[in-house]
């Protein structure tokens, strides 16, 4: 059995370790939606018990609620969906950080369960199980995230995210399932608002909740309004000087660098440019 320790790397990325492997808030999520696909191949009845299905809430089985993603029948669509959440969302867990990307999981799983629960009770249906949901939403954020990343074959990725909508879209039009239909709308755009609020979508200028016209960095990576400033001491003027110029340059550096993930990737950056991102994004979150 590989050793259990707790992550001795300093950058915050892993929550901890199992024995080599990182375990990340993406791979964590990953790795308890394996258990579950297992755990349900050899006992079905935990499927059947632990999918989300509004109707049953309602009489009293709240477990519902917080099992569905974690119970799921085996098949080959049910490991792809693990291996792309891994995929894309590690990407975007390493733009933001670990514990904003645990948090956005979990603003997922209650944005999907509160719109299926409504929108069941008032147009039928709103049964969920598994990740997939998640998955989706993950991949379509990253697509919105690098727009012009080349996808496959080279296609930019808004096509691709675009292609997929649509071809979801239709799905529902075609089978007139106006509850799904609505859950979808609703939860793209409730699900894009909170991803903004949590660091992503900056370029979306459109969504609510974001910035300012002359936004101040303060400590979690958000923002605040500026205020009037009380009367400084010359020594104190040239130390807020000094640390406003050294953060209007790591503003622009860590700008740098992801527009280079952008184009090029995550694995395009050298191990001193890592570093140098995840020493910048410290500075950032604890507002120096």
């Amino acid at each position: 059995m590989p050793p259990f320790n707790v992550s001795r790397d300093h950058s915050g990325d892993a929550w901890f370790r199992l024995g080599k492997l990182d375990v990340t808030s993406t791979m964590l999520v990953v790795l308890i939606g394996a258990v579950g696909v297992v755990a349900s191949a050899f006992a079905p009845v935990l499927y059947q018990v632990g999918r989300f299905v509004p109707a049953e809430v309602l009489q009293g089985q709240v477990w519902r609620a917080v099992t569905w993603p974690f119970v799921d029948g085996i098949s080959l669509w049910t490991i792809l969906t693990l291996v792309l959440l891994w995929y894309f969302g590690r990407d975007l867990e390493n733009q933001v950080g670990r514990r904003p990307m645990m948090s956005l999981y979990v603003a997922l799983w209650a944005i999907l369960t509160v719109v299926a629960f409504v929108v069941g009770l008032a147009m039928g249906g709103g049964a969920m199980a598994g990740l997939r949901s998640i998955q989706f939403i993950v991949l379509l954020l990253w697509i919105a995230e690098y727009p012009r990343r080349p996808f496959f074959f080279g296609i930019p990725a808004w096509i691709v995210g675009a292609v997929l909508v649509a071809l979801q879209v239709l799905s529902y039009i075609a089978i007139r399932d106006l509850a799904g239909l609505a859950s979808l709308v609703v939860t793209f755009f409730v699900a894009a608002v909170v991803a903004r609020r949590f660091g992503l979508l900056s370029d979306l200028s459109w969504l609510p909740g974001r910035r300012g016209s002359a936004p101040r960095i303060r400590q979690g990576g958000g923002v605040r309004a500026p205020q009037a400033a009380a009367p400084r001491t010359p020594r104190a003027a040239r130390a807020e000087q000094k640390a406003a110029a050294r953060q209007a340059s790591d503003h622009e550096r860590m700008d740098a660098l992801l527009e280079k993930i952008s184009e090029q990737g995550i694995h395009s950056l050298t191990p001193a440019e890592r570093k140098e991102l995840e020493a910048l994004r410290e500075r950032r979150r604890k507002g120096r």
